[in-house]
């Protein structure tokens, strides 16, 4: 009688999977476009005309500020950060 129930529990619990598997989500919903690629290419174009949308590789540049320390500056606080960060790692 066990061994029967663990069958027909297993079975079913085999059958609910493959019932829910079956259904995608989210569910599907055909796109049906009701204009033609000539419409969109023409919209792109206007909307590219008038700046509305930039055009390809158009990224904005962001320059660097220029920094008033030297080389020597920069590595003297990173040389000074190490020891500060040792020090403090080794509990002096």
């Amino acid at each position: 009688m066990n061994i029967k129930n663990i069958v027909v529990a297993a079975s079913l619990l085999a059958a609910a999977g493959a019932a829910m598997a079956e259904a995608p989500y989210p569910p599907e919903t055909p796109f049906h476009s009701t204009r033609t690629r000539a419409d969109v290419k023409a919209e792109l174009q206007r909307a590219q005309a008038s700046h509305e949308i930039a055009l390809r590789n158009e990224y904005p540049v962001i320059r660097q500020a220029p920094s008033q320390l030297s080389r020597q500056d920069v590595a003297s606080q990173v040389q000074q950060a190490s020891s500060a960060a040792q020090n403090l790692y080794n509990g002096a």
